[in-house]
């Protein structure tokens, strides 16, 4: 399969996602109480905000991959270590458990940044100045979205706290 084709099937399978979660997951399995003052703090607004962007991503994903496959070359190069998938796998697994084992003490922020950087480099990012600047800046755009604007308290670790 060419680098197209995976794009189309990727884009229609994102958009029947989101057709699903918008047309029943849902309204069927995420309950709203009705006298929520801020939309933003309404448990559907969110569920519903990411179903749409998954929709359109694979819009996007199906626009973009239309148009005749010049290139025949694989999608994947083939592994010389057959060993190097299962080591990165068990790094994975690590990565996690020493998140998770960070998060109390250094909190959600700094452990989630942390991770973000550790799984960049660990599946070898092309892009690793990128990948740090983002490591550091979506944790705390959504810090600060979250504290100072919904209202809603972000777990803080012992040792370090955000203002």
């Amino acid at each position: 399969m060419s680098i197209r084709t995976i794009q189309v099937h990727l884009g229609i399978g994102a958009c029947l996602v989101a057709l699903f979660l918008i047309l029943y997951g849902i309204p069927n399995w995420v309950s709203s109480p009705s006298n929520v003052r801020k939309i933003i703090l309404s448990p559907l607004f969110w569920p519903y905000t990411i179903a749409g962007l998954t929709g359109l991503v694979g819009l996007g994903l199906i626009v973009f991959g239309r148009g005749p496959d010049d290139d025949d070359t694989p999608v994947n190069e083939a592994i010389e270590d057959p060993r190097a998938g299962m080591m990165r796998l068990a790094a994975m697994a690590v990565l996690m458990t020493v998140t998770f084992w960070a998060m109390p003490r250094i909190g959600m922020v700094w452990a989630s940044m942390g991770a973000f950087a550790a799984l960049a480099f660990l599946v070898r990012t092309r892009h690793p100045k990128i990948a740090l600047a983002c490591a550091v800046l979506v944790p705390l755009v959504l810090y600060a979205f979250f504290a100072h604007v919904a209202s809603v308290a972000i777990p803080q670790g012992n040792y370090v706290r955000l203002p």
